[in-house]
């Protein structure tokens, strides 16, 4: 029999080699536990890799590039949270890059920008092979198996028609397939949820006559409606009038963020009733109603809107390149993993990510496609916008000019050079008859 004292000095040992070897396999547990995780995130989005509903990249080219697409390489591009490879990194699978023009353009040039918008992204998604431009539902199932990043083109603002059904059609002509009725100023049609823009102010009316007609002509032709950055009303009205599901691109939750731009628990029931899609924003002001936020936050407004009315009415719509503070850890478009992460450890099964990933927007897409379908017998639609509603003083008015009587001396200064030297001649002529 060992000695008291060795045998206590025994024990102490064998309790030390103990906790080493616990706090060895903790540790262990903890890195195993942790690779786990990150590899059925992995598994999950290559599965089902993300559809994200809003990315303004086309207006930092501009901004940065004036548009010149052969001044970079789109793999890796600085000074943005977006590029292929990042996007590949994120598992992002199909990118809506908006076209965006300033509200400032409202009555001037917002077609010719528009347009030139829309330009650039057709140009990077047919230029780059890593990209492909998809107009339909299937098109962006296609892309998936060809291991292809989709590109959607998506309007932000309807001041981009200048008040125009014809404009929308040949938008549609040219790829765009969702437009946001407003941006943060009204038009002649809807009503914007900001008021940094005192124009086209009306009262109890915030969808107008024509802005139905809009709607009508967005389901006839299968563009979806957008209804991020327009007010609750007009957000109201559209979900009563349309007959197509509808989103709000990235927006997130009123009830955990009270800011303009999120929705109310009471137009989320709205939204369910129509089948329709909101895709969570992640710009930390909208999350947090503050300059920083982190995960955590990003997943309360998932959490509380899948209390709501279901995962199956959630999607991402990251806002990457048109805010200017993202929450830590999801500081560009290759981090959506940490979110999905943070979900599957809040008990997020992989059937409801998957729906959050990409299935509930194909729904949707694919909804609006059958409205369409339904409606193809329709005539395009010719409802016109008044004068006095549209009141836009760079609208040419097709009528000819007022004639004017030119005084004489105009008349001689517009007079053609060949007549002035047939009239000399003739007065010479008649001088020398004279003599």
């Amino acid at each position: 029999m060992l000695p008291r004292k060795t045998s206590t000095r025994a024990l102490s040992g064998f309790c030390i080699l103990s906790l080493r070897n616990l706090l060895v396999l903790s540790s262990l547990c903890h890195f195993i536990s942790g690779y786990s995780e990150r590899e059925r995130v992995h598994d999950l989005m290559s599965r089902y890799p993300l559809i994200d509903g809003h990315n303004d990249l086309p207006l930092k080219l501009r901004i940065l590039h004036n548009n010149r697409l052969s001044q970079f390489d789109l793999h890796n591009v600085s000074k943005v949270a977006t590029d292929i490879t990042r996007l590949q990194a994120g598992h992002v699978q199909a990118q809506m890059f908006a076209v965006y023009v300033l509200c400032g353009a409202q009555e001037k040039d917002a077609v010719r920008l528009t347009l030139e918008q829309i330009d650039v992204v057709r140009r990077m998604c047919t230029e780059y092979q890593d990209f492909e431009l998809v107009t339909s539902a299937q098109e962006l199932k296609n892309t998936e198996m060809r291991h292809k990043i989709a590109c959607l083109i998506s309007i932000e603002g309807g001041h981009s028609i200048d008040s125009s059904l014809p404009a929308l059609r040949m938008y549609y002509q040219l790829g765009v397939r969702s437009m946001a009725l407003t941006h943060t100023c009204n038009t002649p049609w809807a009503e914007s949820s900001s008021k940094l823009y005192s124009v086209y102010q009306r009262q109890n009316n915030s969808l107008t006559h024509f802005g139905k007609a809009v709607v009508e002509e967005m389901n006839r032709l299968g563009i979806i409606v957008d209804l991020s950055h327009t007010s609750w009303d007009t957000a109201l009205a559209v979900l009563n009038h349309s007959r197509a599901p509808v989103i709000f691109s990235h927006s997130s939750s009123y009830s955990i963020c009270n800011h303009g731009r999120n929705v109310p628990d009471w137009l989320l029931h709205e939204l369910k009733m129509n089948q329709g899609l909101i895709m969570v924003n992640l710009h930390s002001n909208f999350i947090s109603c503050r300059d920083k936020a982190n995960i955590s936050h990003v997943a309360d407004h998932f959490d509380h809107i899948k209390k709501v009315i279901g995962a199956e009415s959630i999607g991402i719509g990251g806002d990457f390149e048109g805010a200017v503070s993202f929450p830590q850890g999801l500081d560009d478009v290759s981090k959506y993993p940490a979110l999905i992460q943070e979900l599957l450890q809040r008990n997020w099964t992989e059937t409801e990510l998957a729906d959050v990933l990409r299935r509930n927007f194909l729904r949707v897409f694919e909804e609006v496609e059958r409205v369409r379908n339904q409606l193809s017998s329709n005539p395009p639609s010719e409802v016109q916008i008044s004068e006095q509603e549209v009141q836009n003083p760079c609208r040419l008015v097709l009528r000819p000019p007022q004639p004017r009587g030119p005084s004489p001396s105009s008349r001689a200064q517009h007079r053609p050079p060949c007549l002035l030297i047939l009239a000399t001649v003739l007065l010479l002529s008649s001088l020398f008859m004279i003599e």
